[in-house]
Formats: structure tokens, C-alpha cells, sequence
């Protein structure tokens, strides 16, 4: 009996469990950490000086995403810049003890005269455009494990071999033969639920479908980078679907009303029964655009655009998404001086 006793005391005086966590939140944000060199974003965020990259920190330690795609930050091949930018996360309280990256197609020197202009050796002659080799590429911060042996990179595929592409006569020979479909990358990278099951991530971003001439080099890219998923999904490429459960997440630099643009892939993509386009609420950008400004995720001149989409498959379970748009106060500060894109995020139940 005495015993018994003791046994009860020592359990009402023990700490209560802590509550395991029941969602977790997916998020992709541009937070335009990119500089006009190599070496120049690691050199800043060192420094600890940049108001840019401080306001970027703030961002993202409010975000509290469980798994963050970047979809632009220089790339080293040491991932320095990223660790340091992941150290400078812990240090204010939001840590990813996880964290990838890997060379992206932007500034990727080819030899050829990629945009045609006569010249060689400009930005616009690398496989993505880049003024220098890995500026402005994709990376990951996690605090799920992050399965680096499965890791797909399709960023090598060519625009020619993709079923049904756009690319016509917006380029000519030997360019064309040598032009990769992805802008930046195109990833399927898993990462570990806590019951571990994989999750796979399928990141991107596209190239703008602008800042280019009647040939439509650019908004044929564009168009394009995005149905290579679904033609993923769909098994007619030479790389097997990747299995549920996954996340289609990244820029694809398309709104799906609004904005230039061919939208005939990203409408096929988000209305594709396999994935779901949740209903993120955030704050209108500018009330002048055609569609739902209170999905829009970046801001321009000439007003809001939906550009950065997370679009999990259907058989995960959603319970709220949203953009990160605070109207006012000190986060609302860092988002503006940060980035004109804002944090797109979806919180999904855990199996």
C-alpha cells in the first residue's frame, strides 16, 4: 500500500508530457537572397549588418514552417551560405537542423549563343539565366530528416524530349539541341514524417514569361517547366512518379488569371484531381487584378500576382493554409523590406 502510494505521488509531481505535435506546416517563400557575385551573400550574412537579410530572418522565424523551400538564394557548392543562413536562424530561435541545396541550371555556362543575339558568354547564354554560376538557385531548410540517397534532380532534362512541349521554332540549332527544360532545378527530394513515411517534395521555379521577343522564348519555358509535372505524374517521361504522399511546391512565376503568360499548364496542374490548390487567405495586393487578390503572393509595380504556389497530393490531409501578408506592425516591415513575394504555407495533419 505504501508503496502504491509513493507511486501516485511520484506521478503528480513528474512534468506532464510534452503534446506531440499533430499538423505540419509546408511553406515556400522568394526571399531574394541573392547578391551581384559569388561569395557576396555569404559575405553578408556573416557580416550581420545586411537590413535585407535581418528582415529575412525575421520572416521566417515568424513563418515557423516545419519545411521551408527557398526559391532564391545563391548556391555554393560547400552549402556555406546556406549553413550560415540556418545558424542565423537558430540563433533567433527558428532552427533547422536540416537543411539541402544543389547546383541549379542558373548561370550554368553553355559555349552557345542561347538567346540568339550574336554574342556569346552572356547571362542569357547559360541554361538558366545567371550572371554568375549557381546565382539566385533553390534550397531546403527542414526539421524533418531529409532522405539524401533518394534524391531525384531532373534539372538536366532536355526542353526537346518533354511529350507534347511548346518550344517550336523559339530557338534554333545547336542551342536547341542543348537547352535544359528547368530555369533553376526541378527536385524530388523526400523528407521523413514521424512515422516514416517519405514525403516528396517536387520544388521548381520557372523562368518569368516576359523579358523576351515575339519568339516567346521565355513564356514557352514557363509554360512548360510547370506541365513537366503533371506529365511526371502522369508516367510519360523516363523517370518513374514519384509516390504519394508529395508536394508540388515552388514559383512557378504564373498567376493563374492575371499577369502575362500562357496559363493552359498551371490551370491543368491545379485542377488535376490528384493534387489540391487549398484556399490560402492571405491580404489583397492591389484590388485591380482579375482573380482573387487575397490569394496573390507578390506584389509588383503594376499591382498582385499568384506566383508561388504549395499543392500537396490528395491524400493528405489539410486543416489551414495561407500567405503570410500582415498589414501593419514590425513583421509587416520585414516582410516589405525582405521580398516582394510573401510566405505561402499549408498545414497538413500527420498520419
Amino acid at each position: 500500500m505504501k508503496r502504491a502510494l509513493a507511486f501516485g505521488v511520484l506521478l503528480a509531481l513528474a512534468p506532464p508530457a510534452t503534446a506531440q505535435p499533430t499538423t505540419l506546416r509546408i511553406a515556400t517563400y522568394y526571399p531574394d537572397l541573392t547578391r551581384k557575385g559569388p561569395g557576396l551573400l555569404l559575405r553578408d550574412i556573416l557580416a550581420g549588418k545586411d537590413p535585407q537579410i535581418a528582415a529575412v530572418i525575421k520572416t521566417i522565424a515568424a513563418l515557423n514552417a516545419d519545411v521551408l523551400v527557398l526559391t532564391d538564394i545563391d548556391f555554393d557548392h560547400g552549402r556555406v551560405a546556406l549553413t550560415a543562413l540556418a545558424d542565423r536562424l537558430a540563433d533567433a530561435g527558428s532552427p533547422y537542423p536540416h537543411h539541402f541545396t544543389s547546383r541549379p541550371n542558373t548561370g550554368m555556362a553553355t559555349g552557345l549563343d542561347m538567346n540568339g543575339d550574336g554574342r556569346l558568354g552572356g547571362p542569357g547564354d547559360a541554361q538558366g539565366f545567371g550572371f554568375f554560376a549557381g546565382k539566385s538557385g533553390l534550397a531546403v531548410l527542414s526539421r524533418l530528416p531529409i532522405i539524401e540517397p533518394q534524391f531525384r534532380d531532373f534539372s538536366d532534362f532536355l526542353w526537346a524530349d518533354l511529350p507534347n512541349n511548346t518550344l517550336g521554332d523559339s530557338m534554333a540549332n545547336p542551342a536547341r539541341a542543348a537547352q535544359r527544360l528547368s530555369t533553376t532545378a526541378h527536385w524530388d527530394l523526400p523528407v521523413t514524417l514521424p512515422n516514416g513515411t517519405p514525403l516528396h517534395l517536387l520544388i521548381y521555379r520557372a523562368t518569368p514569361p516576359v523579358f523576351d521577343g515575339v519568339e516567346d522564348r521565355n513564356g514557352r519555358r514557363n509554360h512548360d517547366e510547370t506541365a513537366f509535372w503533371t506529365q511526371l505524374l502522369n508516367g510519360t517521361l523516363p523517370y518513374a512518379p514519384p509516390p504519394a504522399p508529395f508536394i508540388i511546391l515552388g514559383d512557378a512565376n504564373l498567376d493563374p488569371v492575371d499577369g502575362d503568360g500562357n496559363r493552359t499548364a498551371i490551370n491543368t496542374l491545379l485542377g488535376d484531381p490528384r493534387i489540391q490548390d487549398p484556399a490560402q487567405t492571405g491580404i489583397p495586393g492591389r484590388p485591380d487584378t482579375r482573380g482573387d487578390a487575397t490569394r496573390d503572393t507578390a506584389l509588383y509595380d503594376f499591382g498582385g500576382l499568384r506566383v508561388d504556389y504549395v499543392l500537396p497530393s490528395a491524400d493528405l490531409t489539410i486543416t489551414n493554409a495561407g500567405v503570410d501578408w500582415p498589414l501593419s506592425g514590425d513583421l509587416a516591415a520585414a516582410h516589405a523590406a525582405a521580398s516582394r513575394h510573401r510566405p505561402v504555407w499549408v498545414d497538413i495533419a500527420l498520419p
